[in-house]
């Protein structure tokens, strides 16, 4: 699971350093880097997946450097713990403004005991699991490094790194975007609208089968009338997520861009628990209950706060909802606070004073947690 997030010079995340549970809750009001931090781990789950490079074009652009300063190099760090195996990736990356270009300066992953990989200006050095020094070579300064180590029997430690960040679902549910045709050969990541759901859908329905008939079952408890979903072939490479209902004893379909956006909004947030559990998946999910009622959101957050830790790795939710935060409490919440515009800053709110009765939700809403 992720433990800690460290960014420096990227839009308002300047020296930040923000510590993960199992279940968080980030906090704040607009404009405070709720959104930001999600974009990193996005970015650096995109790089390490070498499907991206760092130039303007790429995943860190000159744009995300901080407006009010003067300094072109951003670093970025993460820790996870993967079965009591502490790792720590450390990236940095070097601007030039007048050219729009970008370039890794450093890209490193250490352990408790040793170093995994190292990468400095263009040079990589391998080591093996136990930290003894292998091969050296040049590598694109453009371009993750790290993402193009193959998998050996003396890297396993590097591997599951790499696997478990590539596994990370970062998503901000935008029912509009979701496609009802699917592709056996289309794109079977999770992006990050959840556009893509039903070619997502059809790969866990190969992939878990188990879990999509233990989905069907829930969602059928959660969504008035479900009945199932079935993919129907349009094409000679594409099928179509039917949605089923039944009414008064009587079976009908809906194509999925024909359910309201609530339907498909919670159909994702079900499909998200149930086709992550058990393997081992961080889900950022930003403002997981816009779209859905107040009634749904409910049950849905303690279906998640029972996963968490054990069929759902780790959940990490960005959110001002007052439903998630009575419920989550402040010993899991992080606020993330600006004064003047400035850097964004961490505050727990574990221990916090509520007076006269008032929810966790209202004292913030006054803002007297400050």
């Amino acid at each position: 699971m992720f433990k800690r997030l460290y960014v420096d010079n990227y839009k308002c995340l300047v020296n930040f350093d923000l510590r993960f549970d199992e279940l968080t809750l980030i906090l704040g009001v607009n404009g405070v880097g709720k959104t930001a931090v999600l974009d990193v781990v996005f970015a650096l789950r995109q790089l390490l997946s070498g499907v991206a490079k760092v130039t303007d074009r790429g995943v860190f652009p000159a744009s995300t450097v901080t407006r009010w300063q003067s300094r072109t190099r951003q670093a970025f760090e993460i820790a996870v713990d993967l079965s009591d195996d502490m790792l720590r990736y450390r990236l940095e990356i070097e601007h030039r403004i007048e050219t729009q270009r970008a370039r890794i300066v450093a890209e490193s992953l250490t352990g408790r005991d040793c170093t995994l990989f190292s990468f400095e200006m263009g040079k990589v050095t391998l080591y093996r699991d136990a930290g003894s020094a292998g091969p050296e070579y040049h590598a694109d300064w453009e371009e993750s490094a790290l993402a193009r180590v193959a998998p050996r029997h003396d890297n396993r430690r590097l591997t599951r790194f790499l696997d478990f960040v590539r596994g990370t679902v970062v998503c901000s549910i935008y029912p509009a975007s979701f496609r009802t045709e699917s592709s056996a050969s289309g794109e079977t990541v999770l992006r990050r609208d959840a556009g893509n759901f039903s070619t997502w859908y059809q790969s866990m329905q190969l992939d878990r089968p188990a879990n999509v008939a233990e989905l069907g079952t829930e969602l059928g408890r959660v969504v008035d009338g479900f009945d199932g979903m079935r993919l129907e072939k349009v094409g000679l490479d594409t099928r179509a997520l039917m949605v089923v209902f039944k009414e008064n004893g009587n079976r009908y379909e809906l194509r999925l861009d024909e359910t309201s956006d609530g339907q498909r909004a919670l159909i994702a947030l079900y499909a998200l628990l149930r086709l992550s559990a058990e393997q081992g998946t961080a889900l950022f999910l930003d403002e997981p209950d816009n779209y859905v009622a107040l009634r749904e959101i409910q049950p849905w957050l303690i279906e998640l706060n029972d996963s968490c830790g054990e069929a759902v790795s780790q959940a990490i939710l960005c959110s001002h909802h007052p439903e998630l935060i009575d419920y989550l409490g402040d010993s899991r919440a992080r606020l993330l606070v600006r004064e003047n515009a400035g850097p964004t800053r961490t505050k727990t709110l574990k221990g916090i004073r509520i007076e006269g009765g008032l929810k966790l939700s209202e004292v913030i809403a006054r803002g007297w947690e400050r």
